[in-house]
């Protein structure tokens, strides 16, 4: 028997890197997924198309989660398909690092809007649609909330702030039987990552150095944590923050 057969569940940001990774190891232990996107359409579906074709369970919905209506959308359409709501995974987020001189109110919004406002509008939802049984929320945060590493201040501060957020709703929901818990990744081979041009640069190869187990993450580093937190494994686990990080 799969961990998590049965149960229904919500990841954003889900199209690429590590929140597809989360939605197929998911699937892998029997939850049915809507796989969240903003924009790109094609990776949405292709991670849906991974999932169904071994067998499991997926449906992409695209919504932006920084706008409430669209928020709202994605959690009607998850409980006209399926009935009910387990789990949500905060994965959707933005990341750009730029020195103090460069920072400006649209840099600072974009990533507010969408790290921070985006998880609080969708825990908003899942706590509506979250049965009596209750549910489990898990955050994407990052190490760069305590690492807080040079030209970050904005991504860090609002990762910082998914921690509090995590702790603080998870005093909130605990009474509901909603389990709030964050997984904060180290440096992580993404598509992002490599847009940004960080696989091969000199940065990568600092951050490796000072980490214990001598590489960067990859997106299925993170996966099994995720469904961790959404399994009954951790049934007592609530306002915890789990480094991913290879002991950096």
């Amino acid at each position: 028997m799969n961990k998590l057969d049965g149960k229904i569940a919500v990841v954003t940001g889900a199209s690429k890197g590590i929140g597809a990774a989360i939605a197929k190891h998911l699937a892998a232990e029997g939850a049915a997924v809507v796989v969240n996107y903003a924009s790109s359409k094609e990776g949405a579906d292709r991670v849906v198309d991974e999932i169904t074709s071994t067998g499991g369970k997926a449906i992409a919905v695209q919504a932006n989660i920084t706008k409430k209506a669209e928020v709202e959308r994605l959690f009607a359409q998850t409980q006209q398909l399926f009935s009910r709501l387990d789990i949500l995974v905060n994965n959707a987020g933005i990341y750009a690092y730029v020195p103090i001189e460069d920072i400006t109110e649209e840099h600072f919004h974009q990533h507010f809007d969408l790290n921070v406002l985006g998880l609080i509008l969708t825990s908003q939802q899942a706590a509506k649609y979250f049965g009596s049984a209750g549910g489990s929320i898990i955050n994407i945060s990052s190490i760069a909330s305590t690492t807080t590493p040079a030209t970050a201040s904005v991504y860090s501060a609002t990762k910082a702030a998914v921690d509090a957020v995590t702790k603080s709703l998870a005093k909130e929901l605990g009474p509901r039987k909603i389990r709030v818990n964050s997984i904060n990744p180290g440096m992580v081979e993404t598509e992002g990552l490599h847009a940004a041009g960080v696989v091969e640069s000199d940065y990568r190869k600092q951050v490796e150095a000072q980490t214990p187990l001598g590489r960067i993450g990859q997106p299925q580093d993170i996966g099994p944590a995720a469904v961790f937190f959404a399994s009954s494994d951790s049934a007592w686990i609530t306002g915890e923050t789990l480094h991913i990080s290879g002991g950096i």
